[in-house]
């Protein structure tokens, strides 16, 4: 896959909304969990594994939604504008192939015999890291490009109205499992910024569920206190 950015022009925000910030985060920083798992796991040990995989597969299934995601909203936005977004469409289809390696190499650790559990392990953990300095790279060239593009077409509304689009697709069940990778990779103001505007404008229950079952769990009790302080929440 080939990547069309440099490393040291990377845009300022200015202010401008950004699409990409909070997901992104959240991508990383449980695709960097689940690499450390797996380079620290004992792949003998079903018992214990078995979690992890179950935690594996969760994540891929997050990525690919956010790769779909993206392309019926974002790419279709920007092909309105007549902005070609052909490179992204390969490395999606590319991470999609991915997705597709990273699950055979799933099931072949499965169906291995004990003695050969370990061997598949290392090659799922190799796999995976591969396809996480990939993304990377991949999300990177979205923030840094493609984030740009979308500023020069379109105002912070519209580009919040897609950002709208995409939450609105999303069974609950998905939209919570977001929720719940992003809070704890983003900083105590883009929190405060992102719970702040649900607090404001989705139904309460709704905002008493997220901060339940996606917030106050993937926090530390500091950080936590910090954003009930900066959302005037009750203790």
């Amino acid at each position: 896959m080939s990547h069309e950015f440099s490393l040291t022009s990377i845009p300022d925000l200015n202010g401008r909304y950004d699409i990409y910030g909070a997901i992104h985060k959240g991508l990383r920083k449980a695709g960097c969990d689940l690499l450390g798992r797996l380079g620290t796991a004992d792949f003998q040990n079903v018992e214990e594994t078995v979690f992890l995989i179950g935690d594996l597969r969760h994540y891929l299934m997050l990525a690919a939604s956010h790769v779909s995601h993206e392309d019926d909203h974002i790419h279709v936005a920007l092909a309105a504008k007549c902005v070609s977004t052909v490179t992204l469409d390969e490395q999606h289809d590319d991470h999609r192939t991915a997705f597709r390696e990273l699950e055979e190499l799933i099931v072949a650790w499965e169906k291995a015999w004990p003695l050969h559990k370990s061997a598949c392990g290392r090659k799922l953990y190799l796999a995976f890291a591969a396809y996480i300095a990939d993304d990377f790279a991949h999300m990177h060239e979205e923030e840094a490009v493609t984030g740009p593009l979308l500023w020069r077409y379109f105002n912070d509304e519209e580009i919040l109205g897609i950002e709208m689009n995409i939450i609105g697709s999303l069974p609950p069940e998905k939209s919570m499992a977001f929720m719940r990778i992003m809070i704890p990779a983003i900083n105590p103001a883009e929190r405060a910024a992102l719970l702040g505007g649900m607090k404001k404008n989705a139904p309460p229950e709704i905002f008493q569920a997220v901060i339940d079952f996606a917030v106050r769990p993937g926090l530390s009790a500091g950080d936590f206190a910090k954003l009930a302080d900066a959302l005037k929440l009750a203790a």
